[in-house]
């Protein structure tokens, strides 16, 4: 295949990524109502986990010899990045609108930025210091909804709190597989839905006991499938193999496209206001992730 046409495949099969993700936040809002928020985390990892099984078991058989020895590790960050995550995002989903969900998410390469010179004290360049500085005031921006008047009195939407320390756990998951053992990616990601679809049941049955667990509706469902094929399966398919064709440095600010999908996505189809704020806000994560990515 010519330099061009891997180009453009991988170019498509990222920015496709990233639509599937930003639709994620929609899904999220769609859900309310649906299907309670551990259900939704709790079915969308069993049923990532059964096509994973079909497409990858032989896959995690071959690895399994390095897989092993480090299975409460990937347990670990299963359930921190994974399970941790979205409970936390559709927890948000109940308090706070997509456009916020999806501008706070696209913070997340500075969050692990912050993580790996915090745990591995990676030196930090200038420029990525002042992208750390710029992306935190966008995300603060939307906390504050453009009002830092409220940060006196710490008026702030308990929805857009709880997907900053969603951020934070995904950050940490992320930070955390750069000691991953040696495995396919489709092995590992195996494992990992395995591990978070474990984690996820004590929330499933703590929602029980609380009397919150809501079964999903015929709604309910179609977006527990819609959810578990698209940002969860074929997205990550789709992310491995751009990774392949173009490497990880390039394909990965593709990520940054999170953000603007999640934001049109919200206004054409639920109809939520972009408010001047929001523009600004999205300017500043942007603009903070590509200078702290500029060297």
């Amino acid at each position: 295949m010519s330099e061009a046409r891997t180009n453009g495949l991988a170019y498509i099969l990222l920015a496709l990524t990233a639509l599937m993700w930003g639709c994620n936040a929609i899904f999220g809002k769609l859900a309310v109502g649906e299907v309670s928020p551990m259900a939704l985390v709790s079915l969308r990892w069993f049923f990532v986990l059964f096509l994973l099984i079909l497409v990858a078991g032989h896959q995690v058989r071959r690895d399994w010899s390095h897989l092993r020895p480090r299975l409460l590790f990937l347990f670990l960050m299963g359930s921190l990045g994974f399970t941790g995550f979205n409970a936390l995002f559709y927890s948000a989903a109940h308090l706070t609108t997509a456009v916020n969900i999806g501008i706070i998410q696209g913070s997340i390469p500075v969050f692990v930025l912050i993580g790996v010179f915090l745990i591995f004290h990676t030196p930090v360049t200038l420029y990525q210091m002042i992208g750390v500085v710029v992306t935190l005031i966008g995300v603060a921006t939307v906390v504050f909804e453009g009002d830092f008047a409220r940060l006196a009195s710490f008026a702030v939407n308990r929805g857009d709190l709880l997907m900053v320390l969603a951020c934070f756990l995904y950050a940490g998951y992320t930070t955390g597989l750069s000691d991953k053992p040696k495995a396919g990616a489709l092995s590992l990601l195996t494992i990992l839905a395995a591990s978070a679809f474990v984690a996820s049941i004590p929330l499933a049955l703590a929602e029980v006991a609380y009397g919150a667990y809501q079964p999903p509706t015929t709604k309910g469902w179609i977006l527990v499938g819609l959810i578990a094929l698209l940002p969860s399966f074929l997205s990550q398919i789709f992310y491995i193999r751009g990774i392949e064709l173009i490497g990880p440095g390039r394909a990965g600010v593709f990520v940054n496209l999170v953000p603007v999908f999640a934001s049109i996505l919200s206004v054409l189809y639920l109809g939520e206001e972009f408010a001047p704020y929001h523009a600004i806000a999205l300017a500043l994560v942007l603009g903070g992730i590509w200078l702290s990515e500029r060297k």
